[in-house]
């Protein structure tokens, strides 16, 4: 079995990591009300999904 010659230091370690990216949610038009919105999900602004009210927004 291999085994490592030096100790590595915690910088070169915790490099491997250092290398992820968020991404950025993707995005919708709300049909409705023309708000931006999460794909698949319930409008916050006006309450519709595939095109019926589900939701009851009060204002």
């Amino acid at each position: 079995m291999a085994v490592p010659k030096c100790k590595q230091s915690k910088q070169r370690t915790n490099t491997r990591y250092a290398n992820f990216k968020a991404a950025s949610p993707t995005l919708v038009e709300c049909p409705h009300c023309h708000e931006f919105k999460l794909p698949h999900r319930v409008c916050k602004k006006c309450g519709y999904y595939a095109g019926k009210e589900v939701v009851t927004v009060s204002e």
